[in-house]
């Protein structure tokens, strides 16, 4: 939704509203709630800027880092219990 307000949703065909009360202009990247641009906060270290509200902020900085390592941390754990059912099927054959 590049350049473009968001909807709420719903069958009136409104915009969504910022907490504070103005048009958002998109979600946070962490909590998904709508954003205008006076109260979102720039995040740093990605591969590009995101917007986060201000309480995502204070909860986590404005770094997602944590966020990228835990989607590591997940992908690595998918691997390794692909890997070790691998090697058991493996066995497993051998064996008979």
């Amino acid at each position: 939704m590049s350049g473009q307000l968001i909807g709420t949703g719903g069958d009136g065909g409104g915009l969504a509203r910022c907490a504070c009360g103005s048009i958002a202009a998109g979600p946070c990247a962490r909590c998904r709630i709508p954003l205008c641009g006076d109260c979102c906060v720039i995040t740093e270290h990605g591969a590009q800027p995101w917007a986060i509200c201000r309480k995502c902020a204070q909860k986590g900085g404005t770094s997602l880092r944590h966020a990228w390592l835990g989607l590591l941390l997940w992908l690595g754990g998918a691997l390794l219990a692909l890997l070790v059912l691998v090697l058991a099927l493996a066995w497993w054959a051998r064996s008979r």
